[in-house]
């Protein structure tokens, strides 16, 4: 896919991953719609990147409805659909421990945003016989998130539905790609730089995530990898899972000995 003049929707798109893609789409020539919670954020971000804004929460799908409409009304019929809101809350205890309401909101942001996106999207794009559908999910959605269940298994369920858009509608003209990144420095993690793990080569910059994303939207992959290895581990699993599970679980054990937490800020630094 090339991008001058395209029409592209980012959610999640005033911070983190969302902001730095939506700001590489806009200098490539799209025109971009970005959508987030708080009105004073997308603005902001909007403003700064040239793109457009409009507050969206992805859990609702009258409002993903409605972000359609919108973007179709203002900028024309939508080109590239970024599906990117994304939570990680973490477990209190054990692997079960977190409350429903975290995995249902987690269900909600990381799975059912993606369905509503597809829903309000599929039936123009299949009528026009073209249209990309990008999903982002994370390398837990093809590894594991240690200490973190709903954000894992939700993750998974992203890129199974993503699969599924591809085999259905491959053949109507659609191109869907799943972004599956491992840590970058965001608010997610509870950073705002690289230079906040700066001592660790595999934590990445937005940016850094947002130039592989454009890439591999060019050569419309299917899986896009901002950190290669995700792509090995991801062979050893399916490979020799026993031994890829015994990894992890010495993974938690030297997180827990090490830095006495399972928070992803500190687990990019035994990784």
């Amino acid at each position: 896919m090339e991008f001058t003049n395209k029409v592209a929707v980012v959610t999640g798109g005033a911070s983190g991953i969302g902001r730095a893609i939506a700001a590489a789409l806009r200098q490539a020539g799209a025109q971009v719609m970005i959508a987030d919670l708080g009105a004073e954020r997308v603005a902001a971000a909007a403003r700064e990147i040239g793109a457009t804004g409009m507050v969206c929460d992805v859990t609702q799908e009258t409002q993903i409805q409605a972000l359609v409409a919108e973007t179709e009304r203002v900028l024309g019929p939508i080109d590239l659909f970024l599906s990117n809101a994304g939570i990680g809350v973490g477990e209190p205890d054990h692997a079960a421990s977190a409350p429903d309401e975290v995995w249902q909101r987690c269900w909600d942001i990381h799975v059912m945003a993606h369905v509503h996106a597809a829903r309000a999207l599929l039936p123009g794009m299949i009528a026009r016989g073209s249209g990309y559908l990008v999903n982002t999910a994370s390398a837990a959605g093809l590894l594991n998130q240690v200490g973190d269940a709903a954000y894992s298994a939700t993750k998974h369920a992203a890129v199974s539905f993503a699969e599924s858009l591809a085999i259905s509608h491959g053949d109507d003209g659609i191109a869907v790609s799943v972004i599956c990144p491992q840590y970058v420095a965001t608010p997610l993690i509870g950073m705002d730089s690289p230079a906040d793990g700066s001592d660790h080569p595999g934590l990445l910059s937005a940016e850094q995530v947002a130039d592989t994303v454009l890439e591999g939207l060019r050569d419309e992959r299917f899986l896009i990898l901002p950190h290669p290895a995700v792509g090995e581990y991801y062979k050893l699993r399916a490979a020799e899972p026993e031994r890829w599970l015994g990894g992890m679980r010495k993974l938690r054990r030297t997180a827990l000995r090490e830095t006495g937490s399972l928070h992803p800020a500190k687990m990019h630094k035994l990784v």
